[in-house]
């Protein structure tokens, strides 16, 4: 396997012990040059802890943020459609031992949740489905990505399910997923086993290859990510980094999106009984050195995090958010028979709108843009695209367009007001006159009621 722990540790513990000699200012000089981190840099960005140190690491991602994707950030929310769960995993609300109404959306049902997803103005989706192959088979998961399609404006799917062959990851790159999201909850084997005894996801290799079998069959962007709190986070982030370079190695690309949920409360579960817990300073640390140490990777925060969490962390590296997130089958349009039980507990509760002007009032443009999905431009393609700085010729000109359909589709007084104004400043700031024609062209015709449109 890869990640080959006893190295990895050995890495920390030098640096931990003060036998590595990395300065942090040397290491932030590299990434300022573009040069790549080695494990041990990365281990003592982890392990700094003077205010001078911290200072330098967190001025670093700002830079690199503001640098690499801009004032942007992505909107997306996720729809979970099954809770029927064979996994007994001690920190999940959907959790085996569990005892309540399980409930799988129906075509119709799914219909009604996209619907209201629609109406928040979302256009991005997270599919979330538990693994149980009786209750909920992976032909049903192809059904209800073909239902969001046919029955919705929904632009973009990415899947966060169980890992499936490299036929069925073909078939769902057929059925025109965006991102394959999984995460790997820890990568210290022994927590991992822990945490998922007697389940189908107790096989740490079958979940630390899913990203493998998945590009394997096509799929060009992964996601991954870990649930800080399962085991000590500076082997977490080093790992990370080291799955990330893999990833690089094996297929030329790594991941597309990290996430960083934090464990929350949940059904059947005692926070208590976590040793590793990260605390609120620790993590803003972990968003930032990942920021650094993965630097064109985008990184993905849930609504398990505060508003006022969230804010930091998009100013530290977070590039994409969800919004008026419901974590329970059903949850957008509650069951008529029962209610849904959340997969944890959500903090940040605002609606789309709600975040939405909140970041144009922080200088952020909310972007529901997935035209690089419709164009190909994914995988090495994009990638490509990020390394040679021309992000910002696509993707921010796309983000502006999305916002203003936003604004004249979903829009109150007040973000008509602010939107529009931020948008005219937007435009009038970009350099290059042929894009800002088609900006503006593309504008206009978003006034006159047409959809869709991107450069």
């Amino acid at each position: 396997m890869f990640i080959k722990e006893e190295e990895l540790w050995n890495v920390l513990e030098q640096t931990a012990s003060g036998a590595s000699h990395h300065s942090i200012a040397h290491i932030i000089q590299k990434s300022r040059n573009e040069e790549p981190l080695s494990f041990e840099d990365v281990s003592a960005l982890i392990y700094a802890t003077s205010s001078e140190d911290l200072s330098l690491i967190f001025q670093e991602a700002e830079r690199i943020k503001s640098h690499i994707y801009g004032n942007r950030v992505v909107l997306f929310a996720p729809l979970y459609v099954s809770d029927f769960c064979k996994n007994n995993c001690s920190y999940c609300g959907y959790r085996r031992d569990n005892n309540f109404g399980r409930q799988a959306l129906t075509s119709e049902e799914i219909g009604q949740e996209v619907q209201l997803l629609e109406s928040m103005g979302h256009k991005r989706l997270a599919l979330e489905v538990g693994e149980d192959h009786h209750n909920y088979p992976f032909s049903r998961i192809l059904e209800a990505i073909d239902t969001i399609y046919e029955s919705s404006g929904i632009r973009r799917i990415n899947v966060n399910i169980a890992p499936v062959s490299v036929q069925e990851f073909r078939e769902l790159k057929n059925h025109n997923i965006g991102t394959y999201i999984l995460f790997q909850e820890t990568y210290l084997q022994s927590q991992y086993e822990k945490y998922h005894q007697h389940s189908i996801k107790g096989d740490y290799k079958r979940q630390l290859y899913a990203h493998h079998k998945a590009m394997e069959g096509g799929i060009d962007d992964v996601g991954g990510g870990v649930l800080f709190g399962l085991a000590p986070y500076p082997f977490e982030v080093l790992s990370l980094f080291l799955h990330n370079r893999e990833l690089e190695h094996e297929f030329g690309v790594g991941f597309h999106t990290v996430s960083v949920p934090r464990l929350q409360q949940a059904q059947g579960m005692n926070l208590e009984d976590f040793p590793h817990l990260v605390t609120d300073d620790e993590f803003r640390k972990i968003v930032a050195v990942l920021r650094i140490a993965i630097p064109y990777t985008g990184m993905i925060l849930s609504t398990r995090e505060s508003v006022s969490m969230r804010q930091e962390l998009i100013n530290l590296g977070i590039t994409q958010v969800s919004a008026g997130s419901q974590t329970g089958v059903g949850a957008y349009k509650e069951s008529t028979t029962q209610k849904s039980e959340p997969q944890f507990s959500v903090s940040d509760e605002r609606s789309p709108l709600e975040v939405i002007k909140d970041l144009v009032k922080r200088g952020y443009l909310p972007s529901y843009c997935t035209a690089c999905y419709r164009t190909g431009r994914t995988g090495k393609s994009f990638m490509n695209i990020v390394h040679a700085g021309e992000i910002h010729t696509l993707c921010h000109p796309n983000a502006l367009l999305t916002f203003a359909e936003y604004i004249q589709d979903y829009g109150d007084d007040e973000l008509k007001e602010i939107g529009v104004a931020f948008i005219q400043e937007a435009c009038d700031r970009i350099e290059n006159s042929q894009l800002k024609e088609r900006v503006a062209q593309g504008l206009a015709s978003i006034a006159e009621g047409k959809r869709d449109i991107y450069v």
